[in-house]
């Protein structure tokens, strides 16, 4: 069994890869909180926006595709990718929220969530061949 520190550092890995595959499809906003202290829900949230509906669920299907794709994570569950308001995309120890700009402003998660620490995404161009 992996230790706490070693499975928290891949939940931050993958959470960091899921938001670098948003920035590659060109969310925006792309903010990375931990969760770890404040609540045993999970470890981090990941929130993006898209553009339009139609952005939001492109987004959110090249993270479904390329977590489980690359990174051998496949979603746990899923909410909202039909519509394209609001996805909920469920890794268990993170979970990636892309919304719809209206609607982000509207839940403002990143206040409800103030207590948490915002973590810098770090971005890494990436050469697709």
């Amino acid at each position: 069994m992996p230790s706490t520190s070693s499975a928290t550092s891949n939940s931050l890995a993958l959470a960091q890869r899921a938001a670098q595959i948003a920035i590659d499809n060109k969310a925006q906003d792309v903010v990375l909180l931990d969760l770890r202290g404040v609540t045993d829900m999970t470890d981090f949230f990941i929130i993006a926006s898209g553009t339009s509906d139609t952005h939001v669920r492109s987004i959110g299907q090249h993270l479904i595709e390329d977590m489980k794709k690359r990174e051998n994570s496949p979603v746990h569950h899923v909410e909202g990718l039909e519509k394209g308001r609001w996805v909920l995309l469920d890794y268990v120890d993170f979970v990636v929220h892309v919304f719809h700009p209206t609607l982000r402003n509207f839940y403002q998660l990143e206040r409800l969530w103030a207590d948490a620490e915002q973590i810098p995404v770090e971005t890494v161009q990436e050469s697709r061949a």
